[in-house]
């Protein structure tokens, strides 16, 4: 078993690494970490240090947590490894997050590669438009991903105390918070502020506007 990192052009590591495992002619991957810019790199790496005489390369994604636009040329890398060399490529295990990217990409998240989606057909200019808007509204979510990574703490103490007030899962608290932050039209570390700090009772009071959105992002995503 052997592990792979790539470290950016400003010298520090990247939040991706990769562990292989080669078995005759199949060779595991097993990623680790986030999908964001580099991560092509990483594996067009790791795949460049794989033996001669390889006929199968699977990738386990089941430990990827984050997934933003560039990991889409993950895929195209792994893509492209396969047409070149002829061999059978999967990517499979996709969970939370990065399956709701390939999901909203069109794409079969049981078998991105392979599934319904990756055929490069013809389609209609609606269609066209549909994907177009979906994409607008997959950056959005990635932005506001973004910036939850950023903010950590604030974002986990308030979806501990969602999930403490209402009995809520943690991704049912995580759909209140992000419902509240877009029909208020705050940033969602901004509401998560605001959550954390009202559960001490001796925090700033919500604007009525924050308010209501959190009202209504309750009864929408719990009820």
């Amino acid at each position: 078993m052997s592990s792979a990192t790539h470290t950016s052009l400003a010298g520090q590591p990247a939040t991706l690494t990769i562990d292989s495992d080669v078995v005759g002619g199949r060779a595991v991957l097993v990623p680790r970490g986030d999908l964001v810019h580099g991560c092509a790199d990483t594996l067009a790496g790791t795949l460049a240090l794989l033996p001669d005489g390889i006929d199968r390369v699977d990738l386990h994604m089941s430990d990827v947590a984050f997934m933003d636009t560039t990991g889409l040329r993950f895929l195209e890398v792994l893509d492209t490894y396969a047409r070149r060399c002829r061999i059978q490529v999967s990517a499979t295990g996709w969970n939370g997050q990065p399956r709701r990217v390939l999901e909203t990409a069109g794409l079969d998240p049981d078998d991105p590669l392979h599934g319904p989606g990756t055929r490069r057909e013809a389609v209609p200019s609606t269609l066209v438009l549909e994907r177009a808007q979906e994409l607008d509204r997959l950056r959005t979510e990635v932005e506001q991903l973004r910036q939850a990574i950023r903010t950590r703490p604030v974002i986990d103490q308030a979806r501990g105390v969602l999930m403490a007030t209402h009995a809520c899962s943690s991704d049912q608290a995580w759909d209140v918070l992000r419902e509240a932050s877009q029909l208020s039209n705050t940033k969602l570390r901004k509401v998560a502020a605001a959550v954390a700090a009202g559960a001490g009772g001796d925090g700033p009071t919500p604007s009525p506007e924050l308010r209501r959105a959190l009202r209504t992002a309750i009864d929408r995503c719990l009820n």
